[in-house]
């Protein structure tokens, strides 16, 4: 079993934060394999946790979000989608 089973992407676009910025207020929840690549215009975001939603929720409050994706990494490891 997976210590964290999502496998979270999104853009996040007026961000106006650096990635260093980003990446602290993200590392407050619980995961790991984050990275936090951009500009403050545009920054591109992976996170593996248990709570993808919160990420989503926390990136919300700083740009708009799109490009949004989760997947289901256990499932993966079994070979089904998603």
């Amino acid at each position: 079993m997976l210590e964290y089973r999502y496998d979270t992407q999104l853009l996040i676009e007026g961000a106006r934060m650096s990635e260093e910025e980003i990446a602290k207020a993200i590392s407050e929840i619980p995961g790991d394999s984050l990275l936090a690549v951009g500009d403050s215009e545009m920054m591109k975001i992976h996170y593996h946790t248990n709570v993808p939603w919160k990420v989503l929720e926390l990136c919300s409050t700083i740009g708009e979000i799109y490009d949004i994706i989760v997947e289901d990494m256990e499932r993966q490891s079994h070979g089904l989608q998603g």
